[in-house]
């Protein structure tokens, strides 16, 4: 795939070059930052030092979809990310609402957000009947990051996903792409994530990056979505998710090397920064084999 160009509301975002997703997680139960940012001053000044840290693309939430997280009311959700959004959208970045709640994602696209990232891939309806794929689907030019989620967040590592999770999530997201396609919007608008830690094992997540080139081939983008998550603290031994930065940033380069297009993370610079030492040596081997 050459020089992709991620369409959204307001930008198109060029992928030739890996991008970052900051987190703005405004939440009290987040896995990994739940009470830091629970309120909108804290939260917009984190969203600006992300910035400032070498984030592309800004991604916020105000409910946490970590196993076993208990959801919150539309109306609790859109009270604490309203003032963080507006702040954002003066900034000139590419804004991202974190959601799978219809009237959200609607309210949000209002006020000009341009990345719906949803973790149930656009499959939830609200108590009108409103659907999360009628909203993107009447919606000239926003952004899509699907994601592969097994059961719900309550129950999905109660019962994880059995049998090869790379088949079977390569097969949901292309399903989901072909709906959207079936609805009118374009692929330019498309991104997937597989969902590391939804509803999987330690070794499916691996397997999942390992094999991550048999999701490039559905001919999209993909999002990795790794930063701090218990898969890497299984692996490393660390049970506080601040301790895996090193585990999140060896995760996210080997996604990068397998073709990611963005990384969602929480450690913004230490990300940029092995980037750029990435970018490099890519440089150099590209400029040796002229």
């Amino acid at each position: 795939m050459s020089s992709p160009v991620w369409q959204t509301t307001r930008f198109g975002i060029d992928l030739a070059q890996p991008r970052i997703m900051g987190i703005v997680n405004v939440t009290p139960d987040s896995f990994s930052d739940g009470g830091d940012l629970a309120h909108a001053p804290q939260a917009i000044a984190h969203a600006e030092s992300l910035l400032k840290a070498g984030a592309h693309i800004l991604d916020v939430g105000g409910e946490s979809t970590r196993p076993g997280a208990v959801p919150v009311s539309a109306t609790v959700e859109w009270a604490r990310i309203e003032p963080v959004i507006n702040a954002a959208l003066s900034w000139q970045v590419p804004i991202s609402v974190d959601t799978y709640k219809p009237e959200i994602m609607q309210r949000a696209l209002d006020l000009g957000v341009d990345i719906v990232n949803d973790v149930w891939a656009l499959r939830r309806h609200d108590a009108m009947g409103l659907s999360a794929e009628d909203v993107v689907a009447a919606h000239p030019s926003c952004g899509v990051c699907l994601m592969h989620m097994h059961l719900e967040p309550s129950t999905m590592q109660v019962a994880p996903m059995t049998g090869d999770a790379v088949t079977q999530v390569r097969d949901f997201l292309k399903s989901r792409v072909d709906v959207l396609l079936g609805r009118g919007v374009d692929t330019q608008r498309l991104v997937l994530d597989y969902g590391i830690g939804f509803g999987k094992t330690v070794e499916q997540n691996c397997d999942l990056l390992a094999r991550q080139q048999e999701l490039l081939a559905l001919g999209l983008p993909v999002l990795a979505g790794w930063s701090r998550k218990s898969t890497l603290g299984k692996i490393t031994g660390h049970d506080t998710p601040k301790d895996r930065v090193s585990a999140s940033l060896a995760a996210a380069l080997m996604a990068v090397e397998r073709g990611a297009r963005v990384v969602r993370v929480h450690d913004v610079q230490a990300t940029a920064d092995a980037l750029k030492v990435w970018q490099a040596v890519v440089s150099q081997t590209h400029g040796q084999s002229r």
